[in-house]
């Protein structure tokens, strides 16, 4: 069964575009991503090396800067 993600990814992208300011939907929705991609990661082959696009990876630090500060 494969199960889609679309509000998450349309929220994530969005804000990488600057359509909307990057939120707590924003961060929630990158948290929500985070977690499926590790489930995909845990497949295994080629899986394995699935990954976030640099965008979102600094995005993702922005997250993490935030909840710190």
């Amino acid at each position: 069964m494969i199960i889609s993600y679309p509000d998450h990814c349309k929220i994530v992208k969005d804000a990488l575009e600057g359509n909307i300011a990057a939120d707590e939907k924003t961060f929630a929705s990158i948290t929500a991503l985070s977690e499926r991609l590790e489930q995909v990661r845990k497949l295994g082959g080629g899986f394995a090396e699935v990954g976030f696009s640099p965008a979102v990876n600094t995005l993702r630090r922005t997250t993490n800067a935030v909840a710190i500060g």
